[in-house]
């Protein structure tokens, strides 16, 4: 295998095996259990095969992009996924109703479940994967480490034996060293994997990993690994027929992670392109990836992942093999050209690879992102919302920027599965070139309505270590104190106000005359009074826009927060985008207003159903990657906000303990009236597959208000702390006081 670059494009149809020979007949109709992104993605080759394809959705899709692409969707039940696509009774069903002679299973849910397979062997429906002996084995990590062992391929130091409990385990722990890992055997993704330092932290960390485990997977079997210092995650994409062929598609590095979770992925590895002997390690980790799996007569796609200690780069450690398709798995399509969803399908057909090992040829770089609805800045918070400006791939860059993405205008994000939403991939000529594609391609990136990581993305692309291909899988718990994010500004305050008051302005030119005084657009005899606009921040922060000028007109002086006088005015080019000049300066925005209320038909809501003109008024605004939500503040909202933050002193933490988003209360780890302390751990809430854990925000008594298992909202308070010593604010009711007049005096 050799890497070649190309000046000008992409690759994606120049290989030998970009297009395979006609063989056996593919099937007819191929049904893919799965959602999301990947459902799309493999839904797109299937219909570039003209394979019928049919879709499964819960309750909570319904509405999902996934449904609507394919030809046949089959609803499998609620939004849990252990009701609805984990459910294999429920899938062998929807095949029988719709004829499907084939399941594509995607990555996650059943895709390694030994089970299943047997369950569609048994139905006589094709399972597009390996045999049941593959999954059986590498399907275990513990059983895979132990059994490659025994073919010459080396793997990681550690305890890997079935059936331990917590005490033999941390009896075990001293003979592999600490720092140590605790990983599930079963599942993937970096779910439940946890880093243990000291020996005294261990009893704890094993009863979290084990119940995050059994959540995941249904299966809390944990095994320790010796952590490799400075490690990089590097794994090898192989591909194996039923007719003894086996061969690889080299590497992907995949060491710029978060909690054990792959962030950006990149083809080749940036470390193996460095070294002297870069081809011959290549050579070496292809044919160990390969060997796994001739080891159990593998078959399809399939992925096998090393650490490679980065001051001994000639050594490999195997981790696992999943035996299914990547998250990654673009970039490896994007250098190679070759559709590893096709082959899947061709090869469980029966057909044999039309490609050998010296044919395959990476040409260029590509690097992947993936896109969570996640808030970064508050340790990567999931989010949910719904969708209501997207514009997800740049003018000009077909051929160059590929997103696979399962996000369409309208959809609500559910906090029932996984947070990530889109991948955007991104090719060039070397990896400078692709990484400066990706920055254009997100910085050009807009889903208004939910929070994303876009802009978190953007600075680790840009950061000089992951620019100069330093990386290892710790990179990003180090840098990520030291990535400053953006917050709201004067010019997308001054936006947003422009933007609220057009919208006021065009409402009224809808009502009926009713005479000046029942008007609201500060009209009085001689010069029009300057209008005040309050807006509200998530972080229940304030500021003050004042307006001079109409801004119908285009054209206003605007000050924020009694500063100084600036000229402003706001066009609107298009749909969803506004532009602002503010002093000379213009900035493009995307926005999208929400009302979050409707009123009666009437004098000022003429319309029924239409929002009436004083219904509360949200604005997303975004731009290069960077989105806020901002909320026009009535007078009650706004006294309700300052009056908030007198009632708190300065600094003073919030008593109250909430969701921190909808999910589901896994555990409760003090009782009422018990005594805890800051940062107490009091229970743990799981969402989008992950656990969140909740902790005292002060010393005192606390209240529990939830109980393990109950289905919890949004900022719901689950917790109280009640102070020991309760401090008062001193002359709070005078504060309140003038509070008022203050408001009184600004509207």
């Amino acid at each position: 295998m050799t890497t070649t670059s190309s000046p000008t494009t992409s690759p994606t149809a120049s290989s030998p095996a970009a297009a395979p020979a006609a063989g056996a007949a593919l099937f007819g109709t191929v049904l893919v259990a799965n959602r999301g992104e990947i459902a799309c993605r493999v839904i797109r080759t299937l219909r570039a095969l003209g394979i019928r394809s049919v879709a499964v959705y819960s309750d909570a899709d319904a509405g999902a992009r996934h449904v609507a692409e394919a030809d046949v969707a089959v609803r499998i039940g609620p939004a849990a996924a252990a009701e609805s696509y984990l459910k294999i009774e429920a899938i062998i069903q929807a095949c029988r109703d719709t004829g499907a002679g084939a399941v594509h299973p995607g990555y996650g849910f059943l895709s390694e479940n030994v089970d299943f397979a047997r369950a569609l062997e048994a139905a006589g429906i094709t399972f597009i994967g390996p045999g049941v002996e593959s999954l059986n084995v590498m399907g275990d990590k513990i059983r895979s480490k132990n059994h490659v062992t025994g073919y010459g391929v080396p793997v990681v130091p550690g305890i890997a034996e079935p059936g331990m409990s917590d005490a033999q385990l941390i009896e075990a722990a001293a003979g592999v060293g600490f720092p140590l890992l605790i990983k599930p055997s079963a599942g993937g993704g970096g779910k439940g994997m946890h880093i243990v330092e000291r020996p005294e932290d261990l009893e704890a960390t094993l009863a979290t990993a084990r119940r995050v485990a059994a959540s995941a997977f249904g299966d809390d079997t944990l095994f320790l690994e010796r952590l490799v210092t400075t490690p990089r995650h590097i794994e090898v994409q192989v591909l194996a027929d039923n007719h003894g062929n086996v061969i690889h598609l080299g590497e992907r590095e995949c060491s710029l992670q978060r909690r054990h979770q792959k962030v950006i992925e990149e083809a080749p590895s940036p470390l193996l392109e460095s070294l002297p002997d870069g081809a011959g390690i290549r050579a070496r980790i292809g044919e160990a990836a390969c060997q796994a799996a001739r080891s159990v007569n593998y078959s399809g796609a399939g992925t096998v992942e090393f650490l490679v200690s980065d001051a001994a780069p000639d050594e490999f450690f195997f981790m696992e093999m999943n035996t299914r398709l990547q998250v990654e798995h673009p970039v490896t399509e994007m250098v190679t050209g070759i559709d590893l969803v096709e082959w899947q399908v061709r090869i469980a057909a029966g057909e044999e690879l039309t490609v050998t090992q010296d044919q395959v040829v990476l040409t260029g770089h590509s690097v992947e992102a993936r896109v969570y609805a996640e808030i970064p800045e508050r340790n990567f918070l999931p989010s949910t919302g719904r969708v209501l400006v997207l514009d997800e791939l740049p003018a000009g860059s077909a051929g160059r920027v590929r997103v696979d993405s399962a996000l369409v205008e309208g959809l609500e994000i559910s906090s029932s599965y996984d947070p990530m939403v889109s991948k955007v991939i991104a090719w060039g000529k070397d990896r400078t070139a692709a990484l400066d594609t990706l920055d254009e391609a997100l910085a050009g990136y807009t889903a208004l309505g939910i929070a994303t990581n876009v802009e978190y993305l953007r600075l680790l692309i840009n950061d000089a270590d992951v620019r100069a291909g330093r990386l290892d899988t710790g990179l990003i718990e180090r840098k990520m104190p030291d990535f400053s994010f953006r917050g709201v500004g004067e010019a997308e305050l001054v936006a947003a106000a422009l933007y609220a008051m057009a919208q006021t302005e065009q409402q009224y030119q809808t009502v009926p005359a009713a005479g000046p005084w029942q008007r609201r657009d500060g009209w009085r005899l001689g010069a029009p009074a300057p209008r005040r606009i309050s807006l509200g921040g998530p972080d229940g922060g304030v500021a003050t826009v004042e307006v001079s000028g109409t801004a119908g007109q285009g054209r206003a002086t605007v000050s924020v927060d009694g500063g100084p006088q600036r000229t402003a005015s706001l066009q609107f080019p298009r749909r969803d985008h506004v532009e602002l000049t503010l002093d000379g300066d213009a900035t493009a925005y995307s926005i999208a207003p929400v009302y979050t209320g409707t009123a009666a038909p009437g004098r000022d809501n003429p319309t029924p159903g239409a929002p009436a003109s004083d219904a509360p008024l949200q604005l997303f605004l975004g731009n290069e990657g960077w989105s806020c939500r901002l909320e026009v503040l009535s007078r009650e909202a706004r006294l309700a906000r300052v009056l908030a933050a007198i009632e708190r002193e300065e600094g003073a933490a919030d008593p109250a303990v909430r969701s921190p988003m909808p999910g589901t209360v896994v555990s409760v780890s003090v009782s009422n009236g018990d005594t805890v302390e800051a940062g107490q751990v009091l229970l743990a809430v799981e969402a989008m597959k992950m656990e969140h854990q909740l902790v005292a925000p002060l010393d005192g008594t606390v209240h529990i208000s939830v109980g393990t298992g109950d289905l919890v909202k949004a900022d719901q308070v689950l917790a109280t702390i009640h102070p020991v010593h309760p401090a008062e604010l001193s002359n709070a009711e005078d504060a309140i006081e003038e509070a008022v007049i203050a408001m009184g005096a600004a509207e």
